[in-house]
């Protein structure tokens, strides 16, 4: 079974397929825009096929819409694999053995996600009356409390060492220093950075500014810092892209041969970079796109800046979310340990 879904203004590829048990290694990826249907929900008919498909079709948000179809497809999986090739034989047992077993190869956080995938797919299915009851709607994930995040944090020393060590007599060295200044200076997620135009850098007033487009559809705009605007404007210069006001800001290399491309980095480009970056400075290869927005929330935070303020330029909908990245109580100071007077 084949076909082709318009969904808004994106058209997906659907086919029927058996995709793989569940294996160690995770789910199958989704590759480019390709919706796979398993075999028991095309089964059903084509009107639970386009169902299936469209719930997918619906989730704005690219890189949730790729998640979600990771984890379900990784359900449907693991129910094939033990036999129930029926839609309407799933009940809440067989997601809460699901949800068991997943808890003991992946972390608490992508266990809740699944099982928020696989229950609003379940939702989306009733309401489009293919089938009855959710059984996913009773089945309750682990509980998983974070005070503190997990994201390595630079220390400022650290940071600015790997700016200052990048080679910036390049234009991919230049381009590398100011994404990097913009992720650590604006605490800008790497989506809404390689999402940028070059028109989102603009002068207004006597400053320039930058304008993120960050989750959730958010329009999120704030001054750059002035390193920032120096790291940006040699970038413009090098890249000689000012006036193409349309265009990708942060633009993807030609292979090894220094030049840019027209096309916009994408976040594993960004990833890789970020990887050689580290490697080079000598630093900890833990670091990720995420360590940038974490060290300057923990900078800012440490050189006085207020909790409310951070949560404003960091894009937050809670206080909670943006102490995740306050890093400032996590040196505990010899004298406290030599308390413990045994």
């Amino acid at each position: 079974m084949s076909m082709k879904e318009d969904l808004g203004n994106q058209a997906f590829e659907v086919s029927e397929s058996r995709p793989p048990a569940l294996a160690s290694s995770g789910p199958p990826a989704v590759i480019g825009r390709e919706i796979v249907v398993p075999k028991f929900v095309a089964d059903v008919g084509d009107k639970a096929a386009r169902r299936y498909a469209n719930f997918f079709g619906a989730i704005e948000n690219d890189n949730t819409r790729a998640a979600y179809m990771r984890a379900c497809a990784s359900f449907f999986a693991w129910c094939e694999a033990r036999d129930i090739h029926d839609l309407a034989e799933v009940e809440p047992i067989h997601v809460g053995a699901y949800v068991k077993a997943l808890g003991t190869a992946r972390e608490k956080p992508t266990v809740k996600q699944h099982l928020a995938a696989v229950r609003m797919l379940f939702d989306w299915l009733v309401v489009g009356q293919v089938m009855l009851l959710n059984p996913a709607h009773a089945v309750r994930g682990p509980k998983h409390v974070v005070k503190r995040g997990k994201t390595l944090v630079l220390t400022p020393a650290e940071a600015r060492k790997l700016l200052d060590g990048i080679d910036v007599s390049t234009v991919v060295g230049l381009r590398d220093r100011a994404l990097i200044g913009l992720m650590v200076y604006s605490f800008a997620r790497v989506g809404a950075a390689v999402g940028m135009k070059v028109e989102d850098y603009y002068s207004q007033g006597k400053r320039w500014w930058v304008r993120l487009h960050e989750k959730g559809g958010k329009r999120h705009e704030m001054p750059a810092h002035h390193n920032l605007e120096a790291y940006l404007d040699a970038y413009l210069e090098a890249a000689r892209i000012d006036d193409a006001k349309k265009t990708p800001l942060f633009r993807s290399a030609r292979g090894r041969t220094g030049a840019l491309t027209d096309n916009a980095m994408d976040r594993v480009d960004v990833y890789r970079m970020i990887r050689r970056r580290a490697r080079d400075a000598g630093l900890d290869a833990d670091i990720c796109c995420h360590t940038f927005r974490a060290t300057g929330i923990t900078a800012y935070l440490e050189n006085g800046g207020t909790l409310e303020n951070a949560q404003a330029m960091a894009a937050h909908e809670s206080p909670r979310t943006t102490k995740l990245y306050d890093r400032t109580g996590d040196e505990i100071t010899l004298d406290e340990v030599e308390r413990i007077a045994i």
